[in-house]
């Protein structure tokens, strides 16, 4: 029986009303499934809504069903691409709640980032903060960064970027190297 496609879900961290961020998470889900990399999905977190958590999922008394849903999600992709806009130097709130309530869940799951801003080095502050977070958690962190400047001026709101050839050619090698990560993970566990 041949091994079934990996399954990545693509974080949108941004909340905000006229979030520029979104548009390369909805991207991203076009360009896996036209290049039938993997199965995707987007978990929006703009969709769930997440209250501030003052404790961990394990710990919560009566955790939703919103919450529960969440969890399931992260828990069974084999991987995490993260779309995060920068800002003031840092990634927003709602994610760091939502990666706060989890923990076995992001236990060695491989997960790659992409920063955005309007600014011109595309959310590259981002980085270090979120990395840091991510490795404190046990997460397998990719190496490969995905930054995106200008993401207004790049991207449609339907996720079309305006230069496709570029932007299918730095995609290719930053989700290649997530699905390298997924693929080891995969093999260590067997």
């Amino acid at each position: 029986m041949p091994d079934s496609k990996p399954h990545i879900a693509i974080i949108s961290a941004s909340v905000r009303e006229g979030r520029k961020s979104h548009r390369v998470a909805l991207y991203f889900k076009k360009f896996i499934e036209e290049k039938n990399l993997a199965t995707c999905e987007i978990v929006d977190l703009n969709e769930y809504q997440f209250p501030i958590f003052n404790e961990r999922l394990w710990l919560l008394k009566n955790p939703g069903e919103k919450v529960l849903d969440f969890a399931k999600r992260i828990k069974t992709a084999s991987g995490v691409l993260i779309v995060t806009p920068e800002y003031n130097g840092g990634y927003p709130p709602a994610l760091k709640n939502a990666i706060d309530l989890l923990y076995e869940e992001w236990h060695h799951k491989p997960i790659a980032i992409s920063t955005v801003s309007n600014g011109s080095f595309g959310g590259s502050q981002v980085i270090t903060s979120l990395q840091f977070t991510l490795w404190k958690i046990r997460s397998i962190v990719v190496p490969a960064m995905f930054p995106n400047p200008t993401a207004d001026k790049n991207f449609s709101e339907d996720g079309t970027p305006v230069d496709k050839e570029g932007t299918d050619k730095r995609a290719t090698s930053f989700i290649n190297e997530l699905l390298w990560f997924i693929e080891s993970e995969k093999r260590m566990k067997s």
